[in-house]
């Protein structure tokens, strides 16, 4: 059944830290009917979910907070809908945290949906025959490092909350395009079979997954492909209909552009074969879409079409992979590189000596500004300045450690005018995928209102 003819859908972020107020722009000045916030990458969701081992109470996106209060008594007194993949390890966590902002704002009676059922890690061994795509091993080969695992759950969950009246949806692992295509979904009456519709709706929802990168973000090259204001870049607003072709725009007076060619940067963002994009709700075809300019900032989308959905589903496995350990230093003056390039030396014998084996390393030289800036240094023959970089990649937290100190000690055992280490170490959460039976993936909606 179609509630409606057309809906306007903003993209509020396109990724976790991303800016903050484009969204409140399109809120005030949009005249959007849902805000989607698309916050998750492969790896952040095994991040959170180290969080949540920690504290149970964790595990979705730390900025939820900080999005939502802004726009929320807003949308509520416009009637815009939230959507967003910022539940992530934690999705029922994340609604208690919501309710808990709605009420502190005085807000009454909004609806809060969280979809849960997408993280698969206890049943992770039930697969443990499965292949892993990047490195030919089985999943049983990843199980005792394994610190999340989470299948793409496409739109169906959410338009599920969204006829159970939810106002806000928190979801964890979703595939991009799916935030933006249940929203069409559920205002047009489209079936979750119905390939051809649900196509052209992936085609939308992947041009907005990455906000302001359709709008100029990403896309400048001075000279070349110029983007006014990039400091107030607008993030995208969709205008779709029930029948006919989507308009790709932004807030009037925002910064940024809409062009046939961020358009066509954005379609062509991350994917490996255009007439065969594989999402959970249908398998897209991007190969004939094509782009007219119809007013200023305003791109129709004409084209686009989908095939059966697959019968799997992607599941993302994070587990812990090595430690990463880095030193910097920086050499300023005449010989800058030739003492940097020293440095370097001194490291990796230093190491030799010691006796410890990297799996990968590099030793880089960077930049000519980072010190005195450009000024100093322009029409000399050689940069002024450069800084060196020490970084390493070890399954030992103790080795990785050693190569921040045998860089830290440069300053009094190295080349003259050494200055401004650092030193760290970080742990890899290493991502690997394989695919699951769709049916052995089980979702459930939790929809709880303010106030009740």
């Amino acid at each position: 059944m179609r509630r409606r003819d057309a809906i306007r859908i903003g993209a509020g972020a396109g990724y976790g830290g991303d800016r903050f107020e484009p969204a409140i722009e399109l809120v005030e000045k949009g005249n959007i009917d849902y805000l989607v916030y698309e916050c998750m990458a492969e790896r952040t969701i095994a991040l959170y979910q180290q969080d949540k081992l920690r504290d149970p109470s964790l595990g979705y996106n730390p900025q939820l907070e900080r999005r939502l209060a802004p726009v929320l008594r807003a949308c509520k007194e416009k009637g815009v809908k939230v959507i967003t993949n910022m539940g992530a390890a934690n999705p029922e966590g994340a609604l208690r945290k919501v309710k808990d902002v709605a009420t502190s704002l005085g807000i009454k009676a909004l609806k809060v949906a969280a979809i849960v059922g997408d993280d698969v890690l206890d049943r992770l061994p039930e697969f443990s025959e499965s292949p892993i795509l990047e490195t030919g091993l089985k999943v049983r080969d990843y199980l005792e490092r394994a610190v999340s695992a989470n299948a793409y759950l496409g739109a169906e969950p959410i338009v599920e909350a969204l006829e159970a009246g939810a106002e806000v949806i928190l979801t964890g692992r979703v595939a991009d395009p799916s935030l933006f295509l249940a929203p069409m979904m559920y205002e047009f009456g489209w079936s979750a079979d119905d390939w051809e519709r649900l196509g052209r709706g992936t085609v939308v929802g992947h041009l907005l997954e990455c906000a302001g990168q359709v709008t100029g973000g990403y896309f400048a090259d001075p000279g070349y492909k110029d983007v006014p204001r990039l400091w107030e870049l607008g993030f995208p607003i969709a205008e779709v209909p029930a029948e006919g072709e989507p308009i790709i725009t932004k807030p009037e007076g925002s910064g940024g552009i809409v062009t046939p060619a961020t358009c066509k940067e954005q379609l062509l963002y991350e994917i490996h074969d255009p007439s065969a994009y594989f999402t959970p709700d249908c398998v897209a075809d991007f190969s004939g879409v094509h782009f007219e300019q119809v007013g200023p900032d305003r791109v129709k989308v004409i084209g686009g079409w989908g095939r059966e959905r697959p019968r799997s589903l992607k599941v993302s496995i994070g587990y812990r992979d090595s430690f990463i350990g880095e030193g910097q230093i920086s050499y300023a003056g005449s010989g800058a590189i030739n003492r940097a390039r020293l440095a370097a030396e001194i490291v990796r014998r230093r190491l030799e000596l010691r006796g410890i084996k990297l799996d990968e390393s590099r030793f880089d030289l960077i930049g000519i500004d980072s010190l005195h800036g450009d000024w100093i240094s322009r029409g000399k023959g050689e940069p002024y300045e450069v800084r060196l970089r020490v970084v390493g990649r070890t399954t030992s937290k103790a080795v990785a450690m050693a190569i921040g100190e045998e860089v830290e000690t440069l300053w009094t055992n190295g080349p003259a005018g050494g200055g401004g280490a650092t030193k760290s170490v970080r742990e890899v959460i290493g991502i690997v995928s394989t695919f699951i039976p769709r049916e052995s993936v089980r979702t459930r909606v939790v929809v709880e209102e303010v106030g009740a």
